[in-house]
């Protein structure tokens, strides 16, 4: 068996997965109503519906101190571990106890915040509102836990402390810091006028995204770290191999003005590894990268995250790998190999497909072909919007006309199910909504991708890099 240089976050439960009584909401004066299922929505129609159901989430619960977004909706009790199979890493169980209403996400925030931009450019909220609430945040996390400019993965939403995901992962992790900085970099870039708020909240991002020293994470080697600690330092040992969903985090290394990560980085552990490239087809549709064998491409996560603001359109890397293709074909095979359904799971069909990360009735799991338990995550496929529009369209109208009742809540989708069990885990996950409400927009209008495309520092990035685009947006 090939070994897959793959990190798994899976969730065991020492308790099942329980609510506590519900913590206190942000304190805000722009209410979004809940709505309920109503058939016969317009295409239109039903993307407004779930976008601002789903931007509840970030706006009404978040975090009332701090304003960033919460892990999860839910209090639960657990272990969390990494399976990961690499000869350079063996870490056993790592257990670190409760996470509650206070845990907030580094990287749940970035999406939170492009969320928060989508919901003033459609008018839910006010300019002044969601200004408000991003300045908030970004006047918090001067306060917080930062080492060599990186954010820790967890920290307590009330005073900016580091909360461990593990033994050696208690410090800084680079890959949720590139997500929440891709966030503000689009914040900084929507919020651009010559206004005293606009210009504060500039100020604040350029001295946030101006301390993270991205160099440092490379120990001096070629090949980029995930993780640091002032008690650990690397001993994690934990390189950001490729293919995943950490692309976007050497693009914002290379784009540094200040500490900018070099090529040789890139080459070694990113476009060197072993589980970079695939070029093998299933069900027809060749897959330029990722996981090879079983997992098809591996969880639909890898595609969501890095694309939110990197537009794929034409996206062709030093190796000429077509990124459009990459990103389009990883759906289709995902969703291929849910309607093919080998192992025989209740409900798999065309319209019901998307395997990726989040929560199961095992706990939380990273759900690919090769790890299949029946639990279907509905922000697989919406997220999915701008490479399947469709078949995503066709998954979204399933679940929330055909499902709703189980799966439709408050703040949106539930974050998984699983028919054969009818059961539906009634929890809501940072890193699965802000995807869905992001990639909706893109597909829509593409605001994203014009936004976080058009910055300077980021093209600069692509470009040392090695990367070239035909994006309508990008400048030449």
């Amino acid at each position: 068996m090939a070994k897959i240089k793959l990190k798994i976050l899976v969730l065991i439960l020492s308790t099942s997965l329980f609510y506590s009584q519900k913590p206190n909401e942000a304190n805000v004066s722009e209410k979004i109503p809940v709505v309920g299922v109503k058939k016969g929505l317009s295409d239109e129609e039903l993307m407004e519906t779930v976008q601002k159901q789903t931007f509840r989430f970030f706006w009404h619960y978040g975090h009332p101190v701090s304003g960033m977004a919460r892990e999860r909706s839910n209090t639960v009790k657990c272990n969390y571990y990494w399976d990961y199979i690499n000869e350079a890493w063996d870490e056993p169980n790592l257990s670190i106890g409760t996470f509650g209403p206070d845990a907030i996400a580094v990287g749940g925030t970035g999406f939170g915040i492009m969320s928060t931009i989508v919901a003033v450019e459609r008018k839910w909220i006010s300019r002044e509102a969601g200004l408000d609430r991003i300045i908030q945040i970004a006047d918090f996390l001067t306060k917080a836990d930062r080492f060599h400019g990186a954010f820790p993965h967890f920290m307590d939403g009330n005073t900016g402390k580091t909360i461990a995901f593990g033994r050696l992962d208690d410090a800084a992790d680079l890959v949720e810091t590139s997500y929440l900085m891709m966030g503000f970099l689009c914040a900084r870039e929507y919020f651009n006028q010559n206004t005293v708020k606009d210009n504060y909240l500039k100020k604040r991002v350029n001295e946030m995204w101006d301390a993270i020293n991205w160099k440092w994470f490379t120990n001096n080697e070629k090949k980029l770290y995930w993780h640091w600690s002032p008690t650990q330092g690397f001993d994690m040992n934990f390189p950001i191999w490729g293919y995943n969903e950490a692309l976007i985090t050497y693009i914002m290394g290379a784009a540094s003005k200040w500490h900018p990560i070099p090529k040789d980085a890139y080459d070694g552990s990113w476009a060197g590894a072993t589980t970079f490239k695939n070029n093998t087809k299933y069900y027809g549709y060749e897959l330029p990268l990722g996981n090879y064998g079983e997992d098809k491409g591996g969880p639909l996560f890898f595609e969501q995250y890095t694309f939110q603001g990197i537009d794929p359109r034409g996206l062709k890397d030093s190796l000429n790998i077509d990124y459009e293709v990459q990103t389009r074909n990883h759906t289709l095979i995902n969703r291929a190999y849910c309607i093919e359904n080998p192992k025989k799971h209740v409900g798999y069909s065309e319209r019901c497909w998307g395997l990726t990360a989040g929560d199961s009735y095992k706990g939380y799991v990273a759900h690919s072909p090769a790890t299949d338990l029946g639990v279907i995550q509905p922000t697989a496929a919406i997220s999915s919007m701008p490479f399947t529009p469709k078949e995503s369209m066709q998954a979204m109208r399933y679940f929330y006309e055909e499902l709703g009742g189980k799966i439709w809540g408050e703040y949106g989708f539930h974050d998984g199910f699983h028919l054969g069990k009818n059961w539906s885990s009634n929890t809501y996950i940072a890193i699965d909504q802000g995807p869905i409400i992001v990639m909706i927009e893109n597909y829509r209008t593409g605001l994203f991708w014009k936004l976080f495309m058009n910055i300077p520092e980021i093209q600069t990035g692509l470009k040392r890099l090695g990367f070239t685009s035909k994006s309508p947006v990008i400048k030449k």
